[in-house]
């Protein structure tokens, strides 16, 4: 059998797709392809919320919103050539003025120094604060089109900092949160084995974790829990819900309890629909009995996670995307507080 033949790569000067930082290449990035090409790197579905964002006088080049959870900034600060310490104040600057838990910093070339800052400020931050540092690269074999790689130089180590919080306040994990952790690194590594195009978020010792679905104000939600806090009662099980927790939270269920009939055929099954009145948030779930204390379980329990939140994900993500509050007519605001 003959040898296809092979190009080789080379590679192209960043000035030449981007001749300016400012006037291209944040735009360019800014663009949702581009931004989907560095979560699937960070690992962090992003959305964009705003370019040159005002920090007082000065600017920030991207401003994100981590879908997963509404309330986390994703602040990017570029840089076509080599880091220096200029760049590396105003990163500090930004995400103090705008409250950013993720500081993401691209250059065509981090110098040792600012690596080993970035894998400082990993290191001595809780975790809520992650910093990454990612050198951006042009590829193209022959006459094809450029092709951008980011390569990640800095990033948090989840495992041990997640460790080190946990028993920051004194005192070893306890052993139903030390559980916890391990069911959801076991989880997170099975989804990656699966090649689901679910992500998973890193790993802490809680009976959930959280999975973007493509718009801030909805999350996926994986559950693994002992104590059903609904009956105040043991009753142990895993589930997978979609959330919506922000301010238009119970008109987005109403919305999409008007579909409810189409939605449980598209899904296979009935859902529970739950849309508590003392919370602002609201959910959609399915559920099944099971036990995350034994381990000889997890791999169908994470299965069982893992075809229910790809059903999810299918079934909502096109549907959320399309959903417009001032749409709702006011007879349709429904209070539903029953699991139905």
């Amino acid at each position: 059998m003959s040898t296809p033949a092979l190009g080789r790569l080379e590679k192209v000067d960043l000035r030449n797709a981007w001749p300016s930082e400012s006037g291209n290449f944040t735009p360019w990035l800014a663009q949702s392809e581009n931004l989907k090409l560095l979560s699937e790197t960070i690992n962090i579905e992003l959305e964009l919320n705003a370019q040159e964002k005002n920090v007082g006088p000065f600017r920030a080049d991207i401003l994100c919103r981590d879908t997963a959870s509404d309330d986390h900034w994703v602040l990017i600060e570029n840089q076509l050539e080599r880091t220096d310490h200029s760049h590396l104040g105003q990163l500090m600057t930004y995400a103090a003025g705008l409250k950013a838990a993720t500081i993401v910093w691209i250059a065509e070339r981090f110098t040792e120094e600012h690596r080993a800052a970035l894998d400082w400020l990993n290191e001595i931050t809780g975790e809520r604060f992650a910093f990454f540092g990612l050198e951006v690269e042009l590829w193209r074999i022959g006459n094809s089109s450029m092709a951008p790689k980011f390569n990640i130089i800095s990033k948090p180590n989840d495992w041990t900092r997640t460790v080190q919080s946990s028993t920051a306040a004194g005192g070893e994990i306890s052993e139903v949160k030390q559980a916890q952790l391990q069911f959801w690194i076991a989880f997170k590594n099975y989804m990656e084995q699966k090649k689901s195009f679910i992500r998973c978020q890193k790993p802490f010792p809680q009976n959930w974790t959280n999975h973007s679905i493509g718009r801030s104000g909805f999350h996926l939600a994986s559950i693994a829990s002992a104590w059903n806090s609904e009956t105040n009662t043991y009753d142990p099980e895993i589930r997978v819900e979609l959330v919506m927790d922000d301010n238009n939270a119970k008109k987005y269920f109403a919305l999409l309890i008007g579909q409810k009939e189409q939605i449980e055929l598209e899904f296979g099954q009935s859902l529970i629909w739950h849309n508590p009145s003392d919370t602002k948030a609201a959910k959609i779930y399915v559920r099944q009995a099971a036990d995350f204390y034994d381990a000889e379980k997890w791999p169908e329990q994470h299965e069982w996670l893992r075809i229910n939140l790809e059903k999810m994900h299918q079934v909502f993500a096109a549907r959320i995307k399309q959903l417009d509050a001032s749409k709702l007519i006011p007879s349709s605001e429904v209070t539903f507080n029953a699991t139905t």
